[in-house]
């Protein structure tokens, strides 16, 4: 299993825009492939900023995740927005810990 987190940052003018474009992206991603759960978070005190936590069976899951046209137009919407290039993380899960 892995995990994804990614932090999104936009400009506070388009804190709703994003929020819609990433709320749908979020629920497209639901229904591919290998993709186990999939939620979006907005910050309380900060609501142009977003982290996604996401999880897939493998990482050939997330690399096909990743080349998918909803994600690549979101990706093209969300550019003019985003007020610093997204971080996207990968993770495994230690056990036991």
């Amino acid at each position: 299993m892995m995990h994804v987190m990614a932090s999104i940052v936009v400009r506070p003018e388009h804190a709703s825009a994003a929020r819609a474009l990433l709320a749908d992206l979020a629920a497209q991603s639901r229904h591919e492939p290998g993709c186990v759960a999939y939620e979006l978070f907005q910050r309380a005190d900060q609501p142009h900023v977003f982290r996604t936590v996401e999880q897939w069976l493998g990482a050939a899951d997330i690399d096909a995740h990743m080349k998918t046209a909803h994600v690549a137009a979101a990706i093209a919407t969300a550019g003019p927005m985003f007020a610093v290039a997204p971080e996207i993380v990968t993770f495994t899960r230690v056990d036991g810990a």
